[in-house]
């Protein structure tokens, strides 16, 4: 056999130096990871499905990186060695000539070529895998179980269950993704140290702008129109009375007469309102600027937040964007009135036992422990009321009463963790102004121009009211809803 006297130039030394511990070390762990890698990767084809977390990072970050450690510790024992030798003057000017019609030889150095070879495939396979599996909501939420167990939770109810992490987090290109993996790096640290806070801060800073994640799929200037919404509540009484309310909430675009509603006059083409908050979590916004259809711009100061001029030059200056009206679209933590009158109207929870919702609402508002506890509290509280209050109804409607017992601990489950400090209100939600200023920060009345102009918090801005909690609306009535 005959070989290229350019190859065979490069293998004698490999031969020759590549007889070290750390080289052969090197091969035997890139080889063994290269098999479990492989082994698994079939596995996974056959078996299909999600895997586990921690199996997740076994397989995909770990292993790979271990395949890549061997890779690396061949070049280097040989490297190594040729130092070493030539430290102790043993380093030989020309190579022992490698004779190829050996056929033991010969085999090794077409293993050898093969191997390259199939190493050049897996790395480059596991290396998509791992980025693939980094980027995966199971990675984010599950891996760093008890951080990330509420933001995942909330993600799973939500209308994004089905939209990737990354696709908000991160969005497309290699600079906000690298930006994210630095950060990541930090975040995994913080973990491992337990220096993360609890509850995690909101909102996330240095977040990209939503005009290049969340309108990729959302564009705020083809909501055009009016939107028909009907709430329902539950009144806290034993026959848990059914109050409607119906609107026609004006959320606006671009028309052919201009930017329109609530959409068009916020998030219009260009950007027309900055704002400076002073506190971490947006809530208290003192400046309000805001560029007129004219071009103008008008500079609306609250009167009530009387924030000082250093307080003003420290605040977070900010262009208005998704996310300072939107700023839980999917990590949402409800409160426990809302989330028992969905469950109610949902059917979730029967409307027809006596006073479910007021006993719903006081037994999630009590302070517990843990949510064990929670668990066991909630269930006990709840049979024994209707036990004692309502013995027929406990008697005849058991199986309604275990079905609302579930409900309420799952409300609970969704949106209390008292191991990271998170409980009702935690994270306030500015859509609306029914449970936190949300709309308020802004439309209050009391930020104003210095010509005496201020910016509107007259309701039919924004909405009109069509019916408020009544029991039973007449405009439905007339569209035949009813």
């Amino acid at each position: 056999m005959i070989i290229p006297e350019p190859v065979a130039r490069w293998f004698r030394p490999a031969i020759y130096l590549g007889r070290n511990g750390v080289s052969l070390t090197g091969a035997v762990l890139t080889t063994s990871s290269a098999i479990t890698l492989l082994c698994f990767w079939a596995f996974e084809i056959v078996r299909g499905g999600p895997i586990h977390p921690y199996a997740g990072i076994v397989f995909f970050l770990i292993l790979p990186s271990f395949f890549a450690i061997g890779l690396l510790l061949m070049p280097a024992g040989a490297l190594w060695q040729r130092h070493k030798l030539r430290m102790q003057g043993e380093l030989p000017e020309v190579y022992p000539r490698v004779d190829f019609g050996d056929p033991l030889l010969r085999h090794a150095f077409w293993l050898v070529a093969l191997m390259t070879g199939i190493n050049v495939v897996i790395m480059g396979t596991a290396s998509y895998r791992g980025v693939e599996y980094m980027d995966s909501a199971q990675f984010c939420g599950q891996t760093c179980h008890t951080v990330m167990t509420p933001e995942y939770t909330a993600y799973q109810a939500s209308p994004h269950q089905r939209v990737a992490c990354v696709q908000c987090h991160i969005g497309q290109g290699a600079s906000w993704f690298v930006r994210s993996k630095l950060s990541g790096v930090r975040q995994v640290l913080a973990v491992s140290f337990r220096t993360y806070h609890q509850p995690i801060p909101s909102p996330v800073e240095h977040l990209r702008p939503a005009r290049e994640t969340c309108e990729q799929c959302h564009w705020p200037q083809i909501f055009t129109g009016d939107k028909f919404l009907v709430k329902k509540r539950y009144a806290d009484d034993e026959q848990n009375t059914e109050l409607t309310t119906v609107l026609l909430l004006k959320i606006g675009g671009r028309t052919w007469q201009g930017a329109a509603g609530i959409h068009g006059r916020h998030l219009d083409q260009k950007s027309r309102i900055q704002y400076i908050s002073i506190d971490r979590q947006r809530q208290v916004i003192p400046q309000v600027n805001y560029t007129e259809d004219n071009g103008k711009e008008s500079v609306f100061v609250s009167s009530d937040a009387n924030a000082t001029p250093q307080q003003l030059a420290a605040g977070e200056h900010r262009t208005m964007d998704c996310v300072d009206c939107h700023n839980r679209p999917t990590h949402v933590f409800q409160l426990p009135e809302r989330a028992v009158d969905q469950a109610m109207s949902e059917g979730r929870i029967n409307t027809q036992l006596p006073y479910i919702k007021k006993k719903a609402v006081e037994v999630l508002k009590a302070d517990y422990p843990d949510r064990s506890t929670a668990a066991l509290r909630i269930s006990t509280a709840l049979f024994d009321f209707y036990r004692a209050s309502y013995p027929e109804v406990y008697a005849h409607k058991r199986g309604q009463i275990e079905t609302a017992v579930a409900q309420v601990q799952a409300i609970y489950a969704r949106n209390v963790f008292p191991e990271m400090k998170i409980t009702w209100g935690t994270y306030p939600i500015n859509i609306g102004h029914q449970d936190f200023m949300g709309c308020f920060r802004c439309h209050d009345g009391s930020h104003a121009t210095s010509d005496g102009r201020s910016i509107t918090n007259d309701c039919d801005a924004c909405h009109t009211l069509l019916a408020v909690e009544e029991k039973s609306p007449k405009v439905l009535a007339d569209l035949a809803m009813k």
